[in-house]
């Protein structure tokens, strides 16, 4: 009788790791955010001045390894010139800017990409009478 009730566990205990095995993970989830719930008058980074709106995405989701912002410099205003202390990315949605790249100056336009690497440096000046409105993407958990 004990051998076949050691059968018995033996099988029932097989068919729980199966069906561990073969069923899906749990998702993931998601969360959502909008401009508005994010939003912050700031003057502009890095010593750049003028006033800026900057909207720091998922900034409260825990173990995030990444940054996702929008900022919107207001006509007159930058970020400064410094150091990148990370790859960084900037992409440009609306308005005009000059970016200053390694003492390269070049404009921006909607549609630019522009990928700084660590140990470059940069800075960014609105240009025109419109709001010149990014997306920036670097890697979490490093100084700025």
């Amino acid at each position: 009788m004990k051998h076949v009730v050691s059968i018995a566990v033996g099988i029932l205990a097989g068919a729980a790791l199966h069906a561990a095995a073969t069923q899906k993970p749990a998702p993931g989830g998601y969360i959502i955010e909008h401009d508005a719930e994010v939003a912050v008058a700031e003057p502009g980074t890095h010593n750049g001045g003028g006033q800026t709106i900057g909207y720091s995405f998922f900034k409260k989701v825990p173990d995030l390894p990444l940054v996702f912002r929008k900022r919107a410099l207001r006509p007159g205003s930058g970020i400064g010139l410094h150091e990148q202390k990370e790859d960084e990315i900037y992409y440009v949605l609306s308005g005009r800017g000059e970016m200053t790249l390694d003492g390269r100056t070049v404009e921006v336009t909607p549609g630019t990409a522009v990928l700084t690497r660590t140990g470059s440096s940069h800075s960014l000046k609105q240009v025109g009478s419109d709001d010149l409105v990014i997306m920036i993407n670097y890697e979490a958990g490093r100084t700025r």
